[in-house]
């Protein structure tokens, strides 16, 4: 089959007949002028030897194909590195948004990410230590209710880039445990010393045993997991338990039962099976001993009038004993009240049938929490009558407390939420109709007083869903760049009207105070608040101290704190000389609606809103107390380097400018609500346009083009606020937004992904509406 020159090689062919040809005629033009032949032919071998070599070598050049570009990164293959971790692992840039993740986050999180979960705040705060300090973990997370632990690393050339791991602690499976000890090496060692071992369900159906079992109970020296107990043991006539395969002149068995659950009638089963015809006596106890302190489970024996015989490791931690200490009877171990009830259940079983029950007790070590002890009767051990059975739920019963709390919280603070919602918008009704019936009244009018009073205690009520959102996190934070001393100073004359004459305030300032980035009237409040609570803890007078100093990093670093990150610090602590907290108490001092103080006289809310409103400003909160010597309250905020915002300057120049011109077009499901903006707008100078609903302002959107600004509701039936504002800018894409709300900000602007919109939070007033207005327009 013939072939065709490529285009490639007729085009590096062409350049070498070129030269020929101008060697050519340049001899011709040689001969015709001097009629040499011979120098005329010199030339063009000449000319010709000298250009072939280049021209070959340039052809070289040009038939090298160049080197491809490189391959861009491929994710499809940094998705399959990380399915590999059995953990949640993601790839996510500086702001924690996911670029590659495997299929165990996808599971967990499903299409958001654990910065959306109740506990997320705890994450973004590892996420700012890692790109600071290139690493950073959490542990003892509750990510919404579920217990977890989390690893991140910066990555990439420039560091823009977080490497993410997350998991769950492993779930303790005792009966998989058992398992594992009767099928392995641990049943080997105890088939070498005469003892068979297997694990059963609630059924009698085989779940694991060890190979001394299964070479007596089976022909080929196994089982398949599931076979019934039945089919491999049989009772005699005598009553004697024996293998079915070893048929009636088998060796009789001996058997304990130790069951692996509280619910000992439902649950699996530990099994020790030994030859009738090698009793153990005194002389075999040691080799029992050695059996019960290898398995992972409190196991203890004791003879027939009840006295402990044996206890191993575990049954030892279980019962809080020390390692010196050795109880004669069961009834030692727990209350007054238990003793009767363990001495009667262990004499019963002592004398009674092979047969096993739980009764519920508590602990001299912790009296506080019932627990379960597990009473069987034994035979063939000896002096060993009884067997009993401990369980150690310390760290099951922590976890579960913790997602008791976690699922707790995330339930407060969403009704908190819901609640303070549909409540600002009657507050901003209520105080916006009292701005507007003020504008058309004077100080001194009959009805000016009592408008301001209506007023005053709408804005009380205000303060009242601030409080419910502040505990859950959930409040709007106007923050600023600010010096904590000027906050104190700012708040210290009302102090000293609430503390009264017989607390003496002392105000003390450290030097070099790095500023801090907070709310101040959020800051102001947690003062007082702590300062409330410690009047109310010095009813007899005492001293009330506020300090502030710095604390860098190296600090930080001797602290050898595991919650506080290591950075440089403005620290504010609060101290009183009063009564102090308990120890038993001082745990729960932030939870929301624990109280100690007498009916009537708190809420519950006071310290709770402390600690959210703390945490929301990016800071951290202890407490410390001895009973008797008073109690302190550490605050430690990260000292922030940027430059002081000269926004509220702005603010202030500009605050008299609040009338304006031109078409706003006001989305509010609430009536009463878009009844007070249109007016307090209109009275501004604005036309105003309204929708009770996202489709209607679509519907006029498509009528008037002419819209200056678009004030919209963000919480809204069918369709909400953030999807009216995109199909409007895809109208109009300049169009500025303002979003009203009585949600928080910070939680809307998770779930806005769009530029150039500002915020105002319900309640507002006549006046904040026109300024935000204002400030949208000019800010287009």
């Amino acid at each position: 089959m013939a072939t065709s020159a490529s285009p490639r090689s007729g085009n590096a062919a062409m350049p070498v007949l070129l030269v020929l040809g101008a060697a050519a005629l340049s001899a011709a033009l040689l001969l015709w002028a001097i009629g040499d032949r011979i120098f005329a032919s010199v030339f063009c071998a000449g000319v010709i030897g000298l250009a072939v070599p280049f021209l070959l070598l340039d052809r070289r050049r040009a038939g090298t194909p160049a080197l491809e570009a490189a391959p861009r990164h491929d994710i499809s293959l940094l998705r399959s590195a990380l399915d590999c971790s059995a953990d949640a692992a993601a790839v996510t840039d500086s702001e924690g948004r996911p670029l590659a993740a495997n299929a165990a986050w996808h599971n967990w999180f499903g299409p958001g990410g654990p910065l959306d979960l109740a506990g997320g705040e705890t994450l973004r705060e590892a996420l700012v230590a890692a790109r600071r300090d290139g690493a950073a973990e959490r542990h003892g997370l509750s990510l919404g209710g579920v217990p977890a632990s989390a690893a991140l690393r910066s990555a990439g050339a420039d560091g823009g880039h977080v490497v993410w791991t997350l998991s769950r602690p492993a779930e303790k499976d005792i009966t998989a445990d058992a398992r594992r000890l009767v099928a392995g090496e641990t049943g080997d060692r105890l088939g070498l010393a005469g003892v068979m071992s297997l694990v059963a369900d609630a059924d009698g159906n085989l779940i694991g045993a060890s190979r001394a079992f299964l070479v007596r109970a089976t022909a080929d020296g196994s089982a398949v997991p599931g076979t019934p107990l039945v089919d491999l043991l049989t009772v005699s006539a005598e009553g004697a338990l024996q293998f079915a395969r070893e048929g009636k002149n088998g060796t009789p068995l001996r058997i304990i039962q130790a069951p692996l659950t509280d619910a000992a009638e439902d649950g699996p089963s530990l099994f020790l099976l030994l030859d009738e015809a090698g009793p153990i006596g005194r002389d075999g106890g040691a080799n029992i001993n050695a059996l019960l302190e290898i398995l992972p489970l409190g196991l203890a024996l004791a003879d027939r009038d009840g006295r402990f015989v044996y206890l191993n490791s575990a049954f030892r931690r279980a019962a809080g004993l020390s390692r010196d200490e050795e109880p004669t009877w069961p009834g030692d171990l727990v209350v007054d009240e238990d003793k009767a009830a363990v001495s009667d259940s262990v004499r019963r079983f002592a004398r009674g049938p092979s047969m096993s029950g739980d009764i519920a007790v508590r602990l001299r070590s912790k009296a506080e929490e019932p627990v379960a002890l597990t009473v069987a009767g034994a035979r063939g051990l000896g002096d060993a009558a009884v067997l009993l059975s401990l369980k150690d739920n310390t760290e099951e019963d922590r976890l579960k407390r913790q997602v008791a709390q976690a699922t707790k919280m995330q339930a407060v603070g969403q009704l908190a939420g819901g609640v303070a919602h549909d409540f600002n918008n009657i507050l901003t009704a209520i105080i916006g109709h009292c701005d507007l019936m003020l504008m058309r009244h004077t100080p001194g009018d009959s009805d000016y007083d009592d408008i301001q009073q209506i007023r005053s205690n709408s804005n009380r009520a205000a303060g009242l869903t601030r409080q419910l959102l502040a505990f859950s996190r959930q409040q709007t934070l106007r923050p600023q760049v600010l010096q904590l001393p000027d906050v104190i100073a700012e708040v210290t004359t009302l102090l000293r009207r609430l503390l009264g004459e017989t607390v003496k305030l002392q105000v003390k300032h450290g030097r070099a105070l790095g500023p801090v980035r907070a709310d101040p009237g959020q800051l102001e409040q947690v003062i007082v608040n702590l300062a409330v609570n410690a009047r109310d803890a010095m009813p007899d007078g005492g001293t009330l101290t506020i300090q502030t100093y710095s604390v860098s990093a190296d600090d930080v670093r001797r602290m050898g704190s595991e919650i506080l990150p290591i950075a440089d610090y403005t620290a504010l602590r609060v101290s009183d000389t009063g009564t102090g907290i308990p120890a038993n108490v001082l745990p729960k001092v932030f939870e929301p609606f624990f109280t100690t103080k007498e009916v009537g006289k708190g809420t519950g809310l006071g310290l709770s809103t402390v600690y959210g409103i703390v945490k929301q400003s990016g800071g951290f909160i202890f407490a410390e107390s001895q009973p008797g010597e008073g109690t302190s309250f550490v605050i430690y905020l990260p000292v922030n380097r940027a430059e002081a915002s000269t926004s509220g300057r702005k603010a202030k120049e500009t605050a008299g400018e609040l009338w304006g011109s031109g078409t706003i077009l006001l989305v509010e499901d609430e009536a009463t609500v878009r009844a007070v903006a249109e007016r307090a707008l209109t009275r501004h100078g604005y036309t105003v346009l309204l929708a009770e609903n996202g489709e209607a302002a679509i519907e006029i959107l498509e009528r008037e083009r002419k819209i200056d600004l678009m004030i919209s509701d963000v919480v809204m039936p069918t369709m909400d606020g953030p999807t009216t504002a995109r199909e409007a800018r895809k109208m109009l894409p300049d169009l500025p937004i303002l979003f009203i709300s009585g949600y928080a900000e910070e939680q809307l602007r998770q779930s806005i992904d769009l530029e150039r919109v500002s915020f105002l939070a319900k309640p507002f007033s006549v006046q904040k509406l026109a300024e935000a207005a204002r400030d949208a327009l000019h800010a287009k």
